[in-house]
């Protein structure tokens, strides 16, 4: 069986993430270690997937029907509410949107809700033609597209409310000099994921594990403070969201 926790992986929580994981099996009556792919997005399509955690744009999309949905997380950050969470548009200047046509847009990846739809979300209203942005770079994480807007090397990018508040407790100089000028609309969070797990297992060992006292400070370096158990449908607000932005015209990304 194979167990990966990549989304919010960050090597300042990397303990914690191992000790989170290590009480969840615990309480699942399982001695599987938390792996670390260099590929994470293959193991979302091993058949012997345990337990994971994948954005909602490929589970809604690539990855559709072939996740099982096990619970949706609840995170301690601004932006986030219940199993709900945004992103945020930063910029080195607090200026109307308007002022960003022809800005060079950062984007994790060309996959992403949250650094990729979301920033279309903000935007596409002000799109003509479907264009907006003067052209668009493929930064390949959060963090590397926080570091190009500070650094200059881009102007503009949307980063999801967790990883703004891990930047705000871990690494703070990953925002200096940057403001957030705009808030994409919310949709459901990261969902935890399964192929070959037993859901009301997993379910439970979930609750025990975020009532477990020994996992409180894991718990609380990871942002974690609950989780909702959702609809698979619930993540269809990422699909209903896209469709809207293409009925408008859409706003090319790449």
């Amino acid at each position: 069986m194979i167990a990966t926790l990549p989304m919010y992986d960050w090597p300042e929580i990397r303990a914690d993430t191992d000790r989170f994981w290590a009480g969840l099996a615990r309480h699942l009556g399982v001695a599987v270690p938390l792996s670390r792919p260099a590929d994470f997005m293959s193991v979302w399509l091993q058949p012997d997937l345990l337990f994971s955690q994948t954005c909602g744009y490929p589970f809604t999309h690539h990855f559709r029907g072939k996740l099982t949905l096990v619970a949706t997380p609840h995170y301690d950050a601004p932006g986030c509410d219940g199993p709900s969470y945004c992103s945020f548009v930063l910029a080195r200047e607090e200026k109307p949107l308007e002022a960003f046509r022809g800005a060079l847009a950062a984007v994790n990846t060309p996959d992403s809700m949250s650094g990729m739809l979301a920033l279309k979300a903000v935007f596409h209203g002000l799109a003509r033609d479907g264009r907006f942005f003067g052209d668009v770079m493929l930064s390949g994480g959060h963090v590397k597209s926080m570091e190009a807007v500070r650094d200059g090397r881009a102007d503009v990018c949307a980063i999801d409310a967790v990883c703004m508040e891990l930047a705000r407790r871990y690494r703070p100089d990953l925002l200096e000099g940057l403001v957030a000028v705009a808030r994409s609309p919310s949709v459901p969070a990261l969902p935890f994921v399964t192929v070959a797990g037993d859901v009301p297992r997993l379910r439970a060992a979930l609750a025990a594990a975020f009532a477990d006292p020994a996992l409180d400070d894991a718990r609380s370096r990871l942002l974690l403070k609950g989780f909702s158990v959702l609809e698979t449908a619930a993540y269809d607000a990422i699909l209903a969201l896209e469709s809207a932005i293409e009925r408008k015209g859409g706003l090319a990304m790449l």
